[in-house]
């Protein structure tokens, strides 16, 4: 068995594979144990699942997962750590924003007995400052409203003890945000600093849409303070609906003349209380799909091709309630790689 596994999605990266992995042959021949590479393609639409192929074929070490269509990275994410088997488990993204000669930093905290060793950024180099600003807003506004403590200014770089990602595999949770379930989950953790570097090629795949769900995602997955600040919005309705009232009340007797009395104080108020309402069906609406996509218990990924894994064989998905909902059953199809 391998004693470190690095776990890297993947969607339509052709422009990064080959300098990814040169980079990470570099570091793993300076490892201290057997390393096995997973490479998880998230339906890419280009010639990434190719390369990989072809990586495979001339190295052993190189393992991939190919998803039958795209899930989302942190689905990406999940299924490398199902399939991962290391005694130390590193997920770090394609792009190369994540540096590869990071990892011995890692390996060597773990080393020292951390069971979570995840990377954090001091600087984002040459990115927007509009995302900049969003994303330095982002992880300070989670830190101080999940239930949990979640680090500042990380992403899902890391480095997990075997025992972690047993715990994470074992989660039922069907919308994932990987480093927030890595805080929840406790043991010894540490960061280990770094300058994130520009992205080495192609397009960036993080779009505003998608952060931004991302986002919900953390903040309904690891707070309950928006089903309370609905509650606060109704409450501050309330009373400003009281208050109102009771200037109306006093405009009528003693300033009947006065503008403020017609209609268009009742539209603003009807606007506001309207307002309240709608913002606090949403929130309730983002709890309940929650719910909703949890007790479908369908699988969290379908795979179409697995090659390098000896124990697994690439298979439709077929879930069984009595196993993990992320977890894939295998039936008699293997392809003719793995």
């Amino acid at each position: 068995m391998p004693r470190y596994s690095i776990v890297v999605p993947i969607f339509n990266e052709e422009a990064t594979i080959p300098e990814l992995y040169r980079r990470l042959c570099s570091v793993l021949d300076c490892l201290d144990g057997e390393t096995e590479l997973i490479l998880v393609d998230d339906g890419s639409r280009d010639q990434s699942l190719l390369l990989i192929r072809e990586l495979h074929e001339r190295d052993e070490r190189v393992c991939y997962l190919s998803f039958a269509r795209n899930f989302g990275h942190q689905v990406a994410v999940t299924a490398g750590l199902n399939f991962a088997r290391g005694e130390a488990v590193i997920v770090m993204d394609a792009d190369l924003q994540d540096p590869p000669e990071l990892i011995p930093r890692l390996v060597n905290q773990w080393q020292r007995g951390y069971q979570v060793v995840y990377a954090q950024r001091t600087q984002r180099l040459r990115e927007p400052w509009f995302k900049r600003l969003m994303a330095h807003c982002f992880y300070r506004v989670l830190y101080h409203l999940a239930d949990v403590e979640i680090p500042i200014d990380t992403g899902d770089f890391c480095l997990m003890d075997r025992r972690v990602v047993d715990l994470l595999n074992a989660m039922p949770e069907r919308n994932r945000y990987i480093r927030g379930l890595r805080a929840w989950v406790g043991f010894r953790q540490t960061a280990v600093l770094f300058d994130r570097a520009p992205r080495h090629a192609g397009n960036v795949k993080y779009t505003f849409g998608k952060s931004l769900a991302l986002a919900i995602n953390s903040l309904v997955g690891f707070s309950k303070v928006p089903l309370r600040l609905s509650t606060y919005l109704g409450l501050a309705a309330a009373a400003v609906s009281l208050l109102m009232g009771l200037l109306v009340m006093y405009w009528r007797l003693f300033a009947p003349n006065s503008p403020l009395t017609g209609y268009t104080i009742i539209t603003v108020v009807v606007f506001f209380l309207g307002a309240v309402q709608l913002i606090s069906i949403g929130i309730l609406g983002e709890y309940v799909g929650r719910i909703y996509e949890e007790i479908k218990g369908r699988p969290l990924y379908t795979l179409s091709e697995v090659g390098g894994f000896q124990t697994h064989t690439a298979r439709r998905t077929v879930f069984r309630p009595e196993k993990s909902p992320h977890s894939t059953q295998v039936t008699s199809e293997r392809d003719g790689n793995g």
